[in-house]
Parts: C-alpha cells; sequence; structure tokens
C-alpha cells in the first residue's frame, strides 16, 4: 500500500523555533513504521523552507540546517497540492502537520496557506489559529461561552504615563503584562509595583503591537488536551503546575529548574471533571478542531479562570499535552497517529 505522504513542518520564524524543533523531532520518529510517510520541511529563522533529507536527531539537535536540504516553495496553486522543489519538479502531498510553535506557524498564517493549496492540515484551522494566538480575541470569546478571565486592560499602542495609569485603573497588583501575541512567555512580566509597569509594558510591546495587563489570579494553573472537533471530543487528564516562586516563565517551562508538573492534578475527580467540561467550552467557543490544550486557572475558592489555548502545543514525549493524553490511556505513538487520521479522514 502506498504511504500517505505529510509535511512535517518545524522551525521557523519564531522565538519558539528551538522548541519546534525538538517537537518535530519526537513527531517524526513516531510516523516511523506507521502508514503516513513523513517529509520534513524545515524553516529557517530566515524563512527559508527546505526539504530536509538528513538524519533525523539533526532536527533535536538543531543541526539540521548542515545536513541535506533542498530548497523547497510550498505554493498555493492547488494543482500541485504540494511542494516546488527547486530544479526537481513538484512533490505532491497528502497532509501537512505544521509543528511550528509561535507567530508565523499557530496563528493561521501557515494553515491559511495549506487552505489555498487545499492540503489537510493537521490541528486547528485558520479561524482558530487565530483567535487562539491573540490572547485578547480568545478572553473575549471565552468571556462570552460562560467562562470566568481575569480583569484586564489591553493596550494598542505604547501609552503615555497618565494614559497607562488611567487604563489600569482599578485593576489590584501584583499586575501581569504580557504580548497579545507570542507564546513561551516571551515579554510576559510580572509586576509587584506601579512603578515597574512601565518597563514592563514597553518590554512586552517589543513582541507585538498589541498588550494585555491582566490582574493576577490567585491559585494555580491547570491545563488540559482536548482532541477533536464538535461534540465528538477527547478530554485528557488535567494536570497542574506547582510553582516555587515567580511564574511559569520559559526557562520553567522547557527545565522545571524549580517548578514540578502534577498529572493528575492534586484536584478531586469531580474538581478535574469541572475543569475538563471548562475547556471544552472553551474549545468549542474558539473553533478548535483537531487539537489543543487549554490552559486555565483554579482559585482557591474553587473558581475556574480561562488563561490561554495553545494550538500547537509542545509535542516530545514529555511535554505537557501527551502527557495528559497518556494520563488518557493513549499512549505518545498512537496520538501521533490519531492526529494524522483524523487530518485526512475526508481525503
Amino acid at each position: 500500500m502506498e504511504k500517505i505522504k505529510v509535511a512535517v513542518l518545524f522551525g521557523g520564524q519564531s522565538t519558539e523555533h528551538a522548541v519546534s524543533l525538538q517537537s518535530a523531532c519526537a513527531v517524526l520518529h513516531a510516523m516511523k513504521g506507521t502508514r503516513f510517510e513523513a517529509v520534513p520541511v524545515g524553516i529557517t529563522r530566515e524563512g527559508r523552507w527546505f526539504w530536509y533529507r538528513g538524519p533525523l536527531d539533526a532536527v533535536g539537535e538543531g543541526v539540521w540546517e548542515k545536513e541535506e536540504c533542498a530548497p523547497v516553495t510550498l505554493t498555493p496553486d492547488a494543482s500541485v497540492h504540494g511542494l516546488l522543489v527547486q530544479g526537481a519538479g513538484s512533490l505532491y502531498l497528502d497532509a501537512a502537520f505544521p509543528v511550528l510553535h509561535g507567530k508565523n506557524g499557530e496563528d493561521g498564517t501557515v494553515q491559511g496557506l495549506l487552505a489555498l493549496a487545499g492540503i489537510p492540515c493537521v490541528g486547528c484551522g485558520v479561524l482558530a489559529s487565530a483567535l487562539c494566538m491573540d490572547k485578547d480575541a480568545a478572553h473575549r470569546l471565552a468571556r462570552a461561552a460562560g467562562v470566568e478571565v481575569p480583569p484586564c486592560a489591553v493596550l494598542h499602542a505604547p501609552p503615555r504615563p497618565e494614559v497607562l495609569a488611567a487604563c489600569t485603573h482599578g485593576l489590584r497588583y501584583p499586575l501581569f503584562v504580557k504580548p497579545a501575541c507570542a507564546g513561551s512567555s516571551f515579554g510576559v512580566t510580572r509586576v509587584e509595583t506601579p512603578d515597574a509597569l512601565p518597563a514592563a509594558v514597553a518590554e512586552a510591546f517589543r513582541h507585538d503591537g498589541k498588550v494585555l495587563v491582566e490582574q493576577a489570579v490567585p491559585g494555580f494553573e491547570v491545563g488540559c488536551a482536548v482532541l477533536g472537533a464538535g461534540e465528538a471530543l477527547t478530554v485528557g487528564e488535567v494536570d497542574e503546575i506547582e510553582l516555587a516562586h515567580g511564574f511559569f516563565d520559559y526557562t520553567e517551562k522547557y527545565t522545571l529548574e524549580t517548578a514540578r508538573i502534577h498529572m493528575p492534578a492534586r484536584l478531586s475527580l469531580a474538581e478535574r471533571d469541572r475543569v475538563r467540561e471548562a475547556a471544552k467550552t472553551v474549545y468549542r467557543a474558539l473553533c478548535c478542531t483537531g487539537f489543543a490544550r487549554v490552559d486555565l486557572f483554579y482559585t482557591p475558592d474553587g473558581r475556574i479562570v480561562f488563561n490561554e489555548v495553545n494550538t500547537i502545543p509542545g509535542f516530545t514525549e514529555h511535554s505537557r499535552f501527551p502527557g495528559m493524553m497518556r494520563g488518557a490511556g493513549v499512549e505518545f505513538g498512537p496520538l501521533v497517529e490519531r492526529l494524522l487520521e483524523q487530518a485526512v479522514a475526508d481525503v
């Protein structure tokens, strides 16, 4: 039987480039021995696209660009339905798996290009990807669906000091200042006092043209992995982030130097079910399909408050999303196959 060709897109023009390489390496290894043939496509930090034909481990090690690569273009010409290989014609693709984190990959841009090309895409489509990348838009829709969100001020341009004070009046410290569209906590600052707020806002604007100033939510963060679309959803086990200090920044997310992940979360079964229901409500409200990780807060008085959705969460065997699915009985290899099967089900 001829294998189904799936482009695995990795790297990209994002601050999360290195994280993508780790995730993609794990996905590429998981695809070996399945009915899917991986077509690794690496995107450099400068935005150049290559069909990668070297050893898989070089992807995870970050040295893939030194191996065998052929320049390619993912063309929106639907008659090609795949890649144009420089000097060697075209390569038909049955589907694509964007293992790209952050801007220019998780935000609907690549999903839009794949839609124009007529290539089925693993994971969320254009609308959900764009909505979930924008924390402001995501919060508005989650609130409209009945899920609580943190008190927040939204800034569309670097404000004068008096304007900043007026916009954030009524928010209680500590505050979190966040770029609206960024991932892995880049540009995020926890602010304890008003005098530190202007610098935090300036740092966030370095990463995006829209910035959120959120009131900190007491309690701890919980996450929930979700698969599927519409009413047919599979929900993973709920996990919990235990912080020794500060917040779950980039360093803690990828080293866990002082933070701990509890899976399942240290909540009763009934409370974990409440978290799952809130996650499903948010997932549907933001038009998610395929898969996503919904992050929420659980407060000391039992409130569940929405934080954000990651439409392409970390995807190594040790990442939170696969861990939550493992807790629900779905191991990493079968999880990758299931996502690929979902993408090509209607082909």
